[in-house]
């Protein structure tokens, strides 16, 4: 056990001094990855190495399945202090079960969706959790088996069903595609969605957790998928992302969902409508997104080299084998960033930049001329690898395990009016300054961009003062880590994107989940308010969750609020915070 204090507030000293763009460190030697080989062959492991690879990670947390639900909001143990000011509901979504009667899900990704809700009032935090009565969450329960195919988890074939009648479901997408909406909680005017990447969203009751409505977004619109994290306007309408297929191939498709007046017998998802829309530079191969930026005048697309094989997806849906499979991996190609314009929807300019792989933008603004776009970037896609059950069971005697975690908050600066008569290679376009990105033209006219980096921590699931800097000029962010090996892989980061310093908030066996910002009334300054987030314990702690409340200024602990349930609480992945009317 660490002879030091359990609870560690640091501010990292390190900046980013160097006068070069950040670059990727070498790959590990002998490497194989399931998302770019035909093979999915495991990660080396050392299965004689008796003590684990990162004793202070647990990665458990994860693995937990929750057994009884906690309808009743449940009270629990307050330390510290609950400011009265903040009222309202904290509410999360991630996997919640990997049990599916006998069998397993094989991915995180996969799990049932549980909605977490933490209730706010004058000092009182309660906890509730439910399951989000999916389709598929309700056909699972009736039949006690795995019953659709998921992203990385293989269905038990029902033995009176033909291969005919496989491949017709493959033409109807409520047939084939699950609806386990159990990424994130966004709201749609003054009404609560549950979101996962297929067309399907799921409307909750904001004090039960009840779920009211499933909207089916493919028949409003023609889309396929879409991204998990819309974006919500000052004016409450809503922005998404989604991946449409037409006659000459699949397209990104930008869709507004508009606010509709009180009056109205309509909803935001009948006037849903394609307000820009670029085709896939691959045709048969269209990139996996699961973000994308927008700013006052321009939306951004960055095309990464990680594809969805539309080929490999039909005979996919065929054999009855995951969809993961469908997944290419180009590492020899740059990435695609695509910068749109909000009036005409078409493109204003594109940019090549170094191969990476991303799930979440934490901001993009405009700037004299430049789009700012910073990035929780990866090398590779094998963090998709590593939430593999499998994997996880075996991440202690995995020494690569945390190499293929290893990702790191990074800018791009996008020059939109270059000098045209730079000449190849020679000169920087960027004239920002407080930047080391770089913009190069190259031999054939493209421009070439080349990150810097804004800390040298892994920074995951990103979130800054949403309502007010989104799209926006902005200076601060908060995430959690994801640096498995680090001393306390458990910490919440508050990074300064202007002084290229940051912070941490850490307890030992202590896992935060998302950190969500929330002002303080009447908010002077960017930092000015309180982060939540929601709080597991590791090493058998498995009955356990809790509210922090940390100062986002100071980055201090303020109050927690803890309960002990009487069912494993499992990790959850992203939420929202719904201020008290």
């Amino acid at each position: 056990m660490s002879s030091k204090p359990k609870t560690v507030l640091s501010e990292k000293l390190e900046r980013v001094t160097s006068s070069q763009a950040f670059t990727w460190s070498p790959l590990p030697a002998k490497r194989k990855l399931a998302f770019t080989e035909k093979n999915q062959t495991q990660p080396s492991q050392n299965s004689g190495n008796k003590e684990p690879y990162y004793p202070n990670c647990d990665s458990e947390i994860w693995l937990r399945s929750c057994k009884q639900e906690v309808t009743e909001p449940l009270q629990g143990e307050t330390k510290g202090k609950i400011p009265t000011w903040l009222n309202g509901t904290l509410l999360r979504n991630g996997p919640g079960t990997l049990q599916a009667g006998e069998n397993e899900f094989q991915h995180i990704f996969d799990g049932s969706a549980l909605l977490h809700r933490f209730g706010i009032n004058n000092g009182n935090v309660t906890y509730q959790c439910r399951f989000l009565q999916s389709e598929i969450y309700k056909k699972t329960c009736n039949a006690n088996r795995l019953i659709i195919t998921e992203f990385g988890t293989k269905a038990v074939t029902d033995p009176c069903q033909s291969i005919f009648q496989r491949i017709s479901t493959m033409f109807s997408l409520n047939a084939s595609a699950s609806d386990n909406s159990l990424v994130s909680i966004y709201p749609f005017g003054d009404q609560v969605y549950a979101y996962g990447e297929m067309p399907f969203i799921h409307k909750i009751d904001l004090q039960s957790l009840e779920t009211l409505d499933r909207v089916d977004l493919h028949d409003q619109i023609n889309i396929v998928i879409h991204t998990s994290h819309p974006h919500i306007m000052e004016n409450s309408s809503v922005y998404n992302l989604g991946l449409s297929l037409h006659a000459s191939g699949p397209y990104h498709s930008v869709v507004c969902f508009p606010k509709t007046l009180e009056d109205s017998d309509q909803s935001m998802f009948d006037n849903a409508k394609i307000v820009a829309s670029i085709p896939a530079r691959w045709p048969l191969h269209p990139s996996y997104m699961h973000t994308f930026g927008i700013t006052d005048k321009y939306f951004v697309i960055v095309e990464q080299p990680l594809s969805l094989s539309i080929p490999a997806t039909l005979a996919l849906k065929v054999q009855n084998e995951p969809l993961s499979g469908a997944f290419r991996w180009y590492g020899n190609e740059y990435t695609q960033v695509n910068v749109v314009s909000r009036k005409t929807g078409e493109i204003v300019r594109t940019f090549q930049a170094e191969t990476f792989f991303f799930l979440h933008i934490i901001n993009q603004y405009e700037d004299s001329g430049h789009v700012v776009i910073d990035v929780c970037a990866y090398r590779d896609p094998s963090m998709l690898d590593c939430m593999y059950v499998e994997t996880l069971k075996n991440m202690q005697s995995n020494p690569d395990y945390a190499k293929m975690f290893r990702g790191r908050p990074i800018r791009f600066v996008l020059p939109l009016n270059p000098q045209s008569q730079q000449i190849a290679g020679e000169s920087n376009l960027i004239t920002l300054r407080n930047t080391q990105a770089l913009a190069i033209y190259l031999p054939n006219g493209n421009i070439h961009v080349k990150a810097e980096k804004l800390c040298n921590l892994g920074c995951e699931t990103p979130r800054i003062y949403y309502e007010r800097y989104s799209g926006r000029k902005y200076r601060y962010f908060y995430a959690i880590s994801s640096d498995v090996d680090a001393e306390n892989p458990g910490a919440i980061i508050k990074v300064d994107t202007k002084e290229k310093t940051c912070r941490t908030w850490q307890q030992e066996n202590c896992f935060p989940g998302e950190p969500i910002f929330v002002p303080s009334p009447q908010a002077k300054t960017e930092d000015d308010g309180l982060i939540l987030s929601i709080i597991l314990r590791g090493h058998g702690e498995t009955n356990h969750v809790g509210l922090l409340i940390i100062d986002a200024r100071t980055f201090e602990e303020i109050g927690r609020t803890e309960f002990q349930t009487d069912s494993p609480v499992p990790r959850c992945l992203h939420g929202w915070f719904f201020p008290r009317s």
